[in-house]
């Protein structure tokens, strides 16, 4: 079965079979053995029950900034499903603001929008279209979050810790400070931090293991809890052809719920360029 239209450029197949160890987010490298370009899988899954014939669910991996063109074949793609389940912790039927409203957003928005102007990268937010017809939210909203996080005993500050020791014990010797501080005044400053970070990307499970813990989380797994109910309802409502736009973190815990709770198979995967590395 074919969902999206081949003619799209810049998606191209995966080389995995029912059995790969599923990756997400991957770096391909240059001869030199440089970053060239980031991309993101969009993982299809098909329902191995008979009187469910048809059901297909994508998961879409997003990377919050990236190249427009990045974003631009997602609205062309996200065109071609009944409905597109999407991400953004914000309240049931609250409107994703207008990109010239975005800079009196919260911090986590205008971290995301400065750290796309530092690696000349767009912001995503500013350029997929939400106002389609098909795009359904599909998350918490923020007194959800917070009450969440309150329960478990969460806090930012305790990720952020458990994120810069993780770090450290990947990179021992200040291997990325010395990177970083080498990247800072590369006279192409921006290629040489998509590169550092592309590297760090690479290694995307490991840090999602630490923001989880043992119980999961209120970033990943109880958010993914809500866009899997959202599922849930599209599904009875008869929906067919569904797409699930979330971080590219997110998608080892969601692809785990489809199998076991909703009856489905993997069926393939293909790749999209979110950066582009090559001089």
């Amino acid at each position: 079965m074919v969902l999206w239209n081949s003619a799209i450029p810049g998606i191209s197949a995966g080389d995995e079979d029912a059995t790969s160890t599923r990756q997400f987010l991957r770096t391909l490298k240059c001869d030199s053995g440089a970053p060239k370009t980031l991309e993101v899988a969009i993982t299809r899954y098909v329902s191995a029950e008979p009187d469910k014939k048809g059901l297909v669910v994508d998961l879409v991996g997003a990377v919050h900034v990236a190249d427009r063109e990045y974003f631009e074949k997602l609205n062309a793609l996200f065109d071609q499903y009944d409905v597109v389940l999407y991400e953004l912790v914000a309240a049931e039927g609250q409107k994703v603001p207008d990109p010239k409203q975005l800079q009196n957003r919260g911090m986590l928005s205008q971290l995301q929008s400065g750290m796309g102007d530092a690696l000349k990268l767009s912001f995503q937010l500013a350029h997929i279209d939400y106002r389609r017809h098909n795009m359904v939210h599909a998350d918490m909203s923020a007194d959800e979050f917070d009450e969440s996080m309150r329960k478990r005993n969460e806090s930012f500050t305790a990720l952020l810790f458990r994120t810069m020791g993780y770090s450290i014990a990947r990179e021992p010797g200040g291997q990325t400070d010395a990177q970083l501080l080498a990247a800072l005044f590369s006279p192409n400053r921006a290629l040489a931090l998509k590169r550092i970070l592309a590297r760090q990307f690479s290694d995307m499970e490991g840090s999602i293991s630490v923001f989880n813990g043992e119980g999961g989380s209120t970033l990943i797994t109880e958010r993914n809890k809500v866009a899997l109910k959202r599922l849930e309802e599209q599904i009875a409502a008869g929906k067919k052809k569904i797409a699930i736009f979330y971080g590219a973190g997110h998608m080892s815990d969601m692809e785990a719920r489809l199998l076991k709770d909703f009856n489905m198979k993997w069926d393939k995967t293909t790749w999209l360029v979110a950066w582009n590395m090559e001089e």
